[in-house]
């Protein structure tokens, strides 16, 4: 065989094996498209056809006074299918269309929104996002009406994706109460703790996967989302809003670790006000809920004392208020360590009353080695009796679980009850000292705190969370009356003398601990105060914790006792239950009548008769009088303002010595300083001259 047709040979054979394969291909695809056509297309439509969860809408969280803390915004994401939309409509409004976007963006120009489209509307794309920006309801109301979009899904090609996004109208106000929930259902605050209530149910809805994304088939097989009910909170928005006002600036003012303070209705239990703040590089902010959790469980201090006399007049009734007490120099020795007191060469001799409103630690580690040393087991009891030893089950997940120390642990030393009984080597979070507080201005009930008062759907209630007792009676009437004299005392003559109100009573206690580092005891504290007002007629109960501060003044009456006292005054000055009428607060010396000289007969009739103070108005029909003090009573005579005439201003305030003389079109020039009119330029009743101007001189 010749090489020529050798190679005509093998060429022959390639072709045939090439016509073989072609044939198989061939052969193939008549099987894919003919016999097993119906399967393939199954198949497909399977795989691209698939079910995705439709989400819920998240529930509101309200305030007290129904304001919305927390609420779901709807926002959209735009996409497009430039297929829908006939011809004539898609050539004649995409170039508007186009600009529109690039506008509204501006991030893009209107050439390429417009390339963007027609080239997807050329391949046959059903999908496209035309930006990952997302916007609100009134933008997409704009857009709706945009040209092509204006058809609508079905007609223009149009998709608003709708996105949820939390909102809270007030800002960072109650950031950590209102907390938050994640993608993997890890979270905090009432967020967290709710989730159930709030997430709802979500559905599902059938999507088709094509070019560019999905989109959505609506084939009467979507499942509908229940939405998440709504809760109801007890937090007050405005005090809250003084809360945290107020504690931030203590905070700032002494470059303290961090702070809280917690506001709680009486009767109720109901959390008015729950203020955390940290310190963090960007200053304060709500980065953990020290009220609650274990990162605010701390050693109480002084504040703790309040428990120790409760236990001690409950296990010895004979002591009385004005028992003494010899506190010595302010150095104690008890067993290898010394106590001490805060002022320098001690108290001396005191009243019990006196060794509570000093905050003597000598005073009180005397009084519970005197009756409870042959006992020290009838110390803890009594504490678990008042329900320290428990935690509230309050409705925020993650409270801290309260430590007592008992006489069996092998840490419990011979200076351990001496060190309980002033707040040391016992840790509580804020909430629980409150709790014991409250308990003593409710009549010895104590009552679990709430934070959310309803589960709602719509305006209908769900669940309502009411008032639960802990603990019926924590201790005898004696016991209370012993100890709510013994809190007011402190605010009366003690060491928080400072935020004594001449408007209502305080009974609280300051408290300042040593903090423990490296297990030492070191020169920083944490301070607080604790109490409630009015305390004649307890309305509400506050803890203020600031931990760590800096500076000279670093004790609880310094630091804390103030932020109580603006928290208070704000409740006090909104809450006209509160308020005592005049007649019950200014008691008139009749024996000495107020300095009154004219003025406006319906204002001195009317106070005059609230003070309780005799009037007899000679005239009904004027105006303007004067007053003729008598010994008992006043007397009002006319002062009539006639036209034309200049008018008597004498005695008058400015206020009203103004208006007079300017409905007489008087120019009036003022000298002096002071509230009334002394003298006046111009003779009162003679003729207003051209001139018009008067000189009036104030005292």
């Amino acid at each position: 065989m010749n090489i020529k047709k050798s190679i005509v040979l093998r060429v022959r054979v390639a072709f045939l094996v090439i016509c073989f394969f072609a044939c198989a291909i061939v052969y193939k695809i008549c099987v894919i498209q003919i016999t097993d056509g119906e399967k393939w297309k199954a198949i497909s439509k399977e795989r691209r056809i698939y079910y995705r969860p439709v989400f819920a809408t998240r529930g509101n969280i309200y305030s007290d006074n129904e304001s919305i803390m927390a609420t779901s915004l709807p926002f959209y994401r735009v996409a497009f299918d430039p297929t829908i939309a006939d011809a004539q409509a898609f050539n004649a409004g995409i170039d508007s269309l186009s600009m529109l976007l690039s506008r509204f963006y501006g991030d893009k120009s209107e050439d390429y929104y417009r390339r963007k489209i027609k080239n997807a509307r050329h391949a046959g794309r059903q999908y496209i996002r035309l930006n990952s920006r997302q916007i609100n309801y009134q933008d997409k109301k704009m857009m709706a009406k945009w040209p092509v979009f204006r058809g609508g899904k079905n007609k223009g090609g149009v998709i608003f994706e709708k996105v949820e996004k939390r909102f809270k109208p007030f800002g960072m106000l109650a950031e950590r109460t209102i907390g938050f929930i994640n993608e993997d259902k890890n979270g905090a605050g009432l967020e967290y703790s709710f989730n159930n209530n709030l997430a709802g149910t979500d559905g599902e809805a059938l999507f088709e996967r094509i070019a560019g994304g999905s989109k959505p088939i609506y084939d009467g097989t979507e499942v509908k989302p229940q939405h998440g009910y709504d809760i109801k909170t007890t937090i007050d928005i405005n005090l809250q809003d003084v809360a945290e006002n107020a504690l931030y600036k203590a905070l700032e003012k002494t470059d303290a670790d961090y702070g809280t303070v917690i506001m709680m209705e009486v009767k109720t239990g109901e959390i008015k006000a729950m203020a955390n703040l940290g310190k963090t590089k960007g200053g304060y902010i709500e980065d953990y809920n020290y009220a609650v959790g274990a990162q605010g469980r701390t050693e109480p201090g002084s504040t703790f004392k309040l428990a120790s006399m409760m236990a001690l007049f409950e296990y010895a009734p004979e002591v009385n208020l004005t028992d003494t007490i010899d506190t010595g120099d302010g150095r104690y020795r008890i067993k290898d360590t010394y106590m001490t007191d805060a002022k320098i060469n001690g108290y001396g001799k005191i009243t019990v009353q006196q060794v509570f409103e000093k905050s003597s630690n000598i005073g009180v580690a005397k009084l519970m080695e005197t009756h409870f040393g042959s006992n020290q087991q009838a110390y803890v009891d009594y504490l678990d009796k008042f329900g320290l030893g428990n935690t509230l089950g309050f409705q925020l997940d993650g409270e801290a679980r309260p430590f007592i120390k008992h006489p069996q642990d092998r840490t419990w030393y011979g200076t351990t009850l001496t060190s309980m009984a002033i707040g040391y080597e016992t840790k509580f979070s804020p909430l629980q000292i409150l709790a014991l507080y409250n308990a003593v201005a409710n009549n010895g009930t104590k009552i679990q705190p709430i934070i959310v008062k309803e589960i709602r759907k719509a305006d209908k209630v769900v669940q309502s969370f009411k008032t639960r007792v802990l603990v019926e009676k924590v201790c005898s009437d004696a016991t209370l009356k012993k100890v709510r004299g013994m809190l007011e005392g402190v605010v009366e003559n003690g060491t928080a003398r400072n935020i004594k109100s001449a408007d209502y009573t305080v009974a609280g206690k300051t408290g300042t601990a040593r903090k423990v580092k490296e297990g030492k005891y070191v020169r920083e504290y944490s301070t607080s105060f604790a109490g409630y007002f009015p305390a004649d007629n307890p309305k509400y109960s506050c803890i203020v914790i600031i931990d760590s501060p800096k500076g000279v003044n670093v004790y609880g009456s310094d630091v804390a006792a103030p932020v109580f006292k603006e928290l208070a005054d704000k409740a006090y000055a909104r809450d006209l239950e509160m308020h005592k009428s005049l007649r019950e607060r200014v008691t008139p010396n009749k024996e000495s009548l107020p300095l009154v000289k004219a003025g406006s007969l319906d204002d001195l009739s009317t106070i005059c008769n609230r003070l309780g103070i005799s009037n007899h108005p000679k005239t009904t029909d004027e105006e303007w009088v004067k007053v003729q003090p008598g010994r008992r009573s006043l007397d009002f005579v006319p002062n009539p303002v006639l036209d034309g005439k200049v008018p008597d201003v004498v005695g008058l305030t400015l206020r009203d010595a103004l208006f007079i003389l300017g409905n007489q079109n008087l120019k009036v020039n003022v000298q002096g300083v002071g509230k009334h009119v002394q003298k006046q330029s111009l003779e009162a009743g003679s003729t207003i001259s051209k001139i018009k101007q008067i000189t009036i001189v104030l005292s």
